[in-house]
């Protein structure tokens, strides 16, 4: 009998996605993460089913110790460049050290609904 473990899902259901994938992987690599979730949140906005172009991260890592919240940033879009420049087009990112995630509800809240662009 053979078994399948899915792990990394999306909040919007979907099957994980190479850029998902790749993401989850790059970010595990680099940063040895304690805790990782990758979300897909293309589907809040007007892009084709299963797009892979607006994420959120949430990382937990003993390298963002003593790093300012702007340099983790950069840390972790440095390591996503490839993926920037190549078809995501958003990411949000929450990073914390394993102290600040231990301390804190590790509750993630949802990002609001595209509004559109524009205005709209």
């Amino acid at each position: 009998m053979h078994h399948t473990l899915r792990l990394g899902y999306s909040r919007s259901m979907s099957t994980t996605g190479i850029i998902t994938n790749a993401i989850r992987t790059k970010l595990q690599s680099a940063l040895q993460t304690k805790h990782l979730e990758v979300i897909n949140e293309s589907h809040m906005h007007n892009v084709p089913k299963n797009a892979e172009t607006h994420f959120k991260v949430v990382v937990v890592s003993d390298k963002f110790d003593g790093l300012a919240l702007i340099k983790r940033h950069r840390l972790v879009n440095d390591i996503l460049k490839d993926e920037l420049q190549n078809g995501v087009h958003a990411l949000s990112i929450v990073a914390k050290t394993p102290e600040q995630w231990d301390s804190s509800d590790k509750v993630v809240e949802s990002s609001p609904n595209c509004r559109g662009g524009f205005g709209k």
